[in-house]
């Protein structure tokens, strides 16, 4: 991906920042706007995620929750590699916490992606490995995926090579895994082999 044009070093850092003081949402929003992304313009890998859960909400730091844990145990990287900006970018689809439903959080507020994705994107110059965690974030990134999300992860090979479709990490999503031998098997083998080429870059 190229640098968006003409956005240097400080647009990039203005850009961030009306991010983080967007209030698109705000009247629809439960607890409030409070965007939760990690972006620099050096990333390497970048994770396209749902949307922050209430204690990632709480604390503003992005997959600080069990599911953050796995994540990492998925990558293969410690909380020092994970949470530094010039390595790995978090760019979730939908930047606060949206709420709860019936059966969990809920979906991502799309305004996010409308308002702020592309050009964010677009200023991530040396991403060479993009992550898509869930279904949301793999309807926008993958306008070609299969039929379901676990089809679309199986086929992890039908993809790009810089691009993997993962579950998301939540632990909602043991059964699936249980059920999913091959994913532990085959494809978090090749997702660790990938992000450490990926950071050596």
């Amino acid at each position: 991906m190229m640098r968006h044009e003409g956005l240097d070093d400080i647009g990039f850092s203005q850009l961030v920042e009306s991010v983080k003081q967007c209030r698109l949402c705000e009247k629809v929003l439960p607890l409030g706007p409070k965007p939760v992304i990690q972006v620099d313009p050096r990333s390497k890998i970048l994770i396209a995620g749902q949307a922050p859960g209430r204690h990632v909400h709480d604390t503003g730091v992005p997959f600080d929750d069990p599911s953050g844990d796995r994540l990492r145990d998925w990558l293969g990287v410690s909380r020092e590699v994970f949470y530094d900006p010039a390595k790995i970018a978090i760019l979730p689809m939908g930047f606060c916490y949206p709420g709860t439903g019936v059966s969990g959080d809920l979906p991502p507020r799309p305004e996010c992606a409308r308002a702020w994705r592309e050009q964010i994107l677009q200023a991530l110059q040396y991403i060479r490995l993009t992550l898509v965690v869930g279904q949301y974030a793999q309807k926008w990134h993958l306008p070609h995926r299969h039929r379901n999300l676990t089809e679309t992860v199986r086929g992890w090979k039908d993809y790009e090579a810089e691009v993997i479709p993962l579950p998301h990490p939540s632990p909602r999503n043991n059964i699936w895994i249980k059920k999913n031998p091959w994913f532990s098997e085959s494809l978090i083998p090749f997702l660790k082999e990938a992000v450490r080429k990926a950071l050596d870059e």
